[in-house]
């Protein structure tokens, strides 16, 4: 396992930017996704690229409660099926399978919510991933 990233829903995403630059954090990637109506930006400290803060403005407004604006943590697994399949194993929740073979995610027992990205490549869909349906929230 790798950690990537952490990530936070934000209401207005240039007051949110100029916070975290007041930290010394740079924008270092920028994702627009018109369909998805959201934008992405990574933050992260010079020289410390590898641990980012994911900036995450949807567009149509939203009042986030109960630590909604607190997203997810996220790690780059080797094999994500048998990571899944290990989640599983210990009487885990998928709760977004990886149908396309490149994201999953899975809550802890407190209910934080984990990301989990296949690293390089997405691997071949398979089942019983792609017949898996979502549970519950992530």
């Amino acid at each position: 396992m790798k950690y990537l990233h952490t990530m936070i829903r934000v209401s207005n995403l240039e007051d949110t930017i100029a916070f975290f630059n007041v930290l010394g954090l740079q924008e270092i990637r920028r994702r627009v996704d018109e369909k998805g109506r959201y934008t992405l930006v990574f933050m992260a400290a010079p020289g410390d690229e590898q641990a980012p803060v994911e900036l995450t403005y949807n567009w149509d407004p939203e009042t986030y409660t109960g630590g909604r604006n607190f997203g997810h943590l996220a790690y780059a697994c080797d094999n994500i099926y048998a990571t899944c399949e290990a989640f599983m194993a210990h009487g885990v929740t998928i709760n977004r399978p990886p149908r396309e073979g490149k994201m999953a995610f899975v809550r802890t027992p407190d209910g934080i919510s984990i990301e989990l990205l296949q690293a390089g490549d997405a691997l071949p869909p398979a089942e019983p991933w792609v017949s898996m349906k979502n549970t519950g929230t992530w």
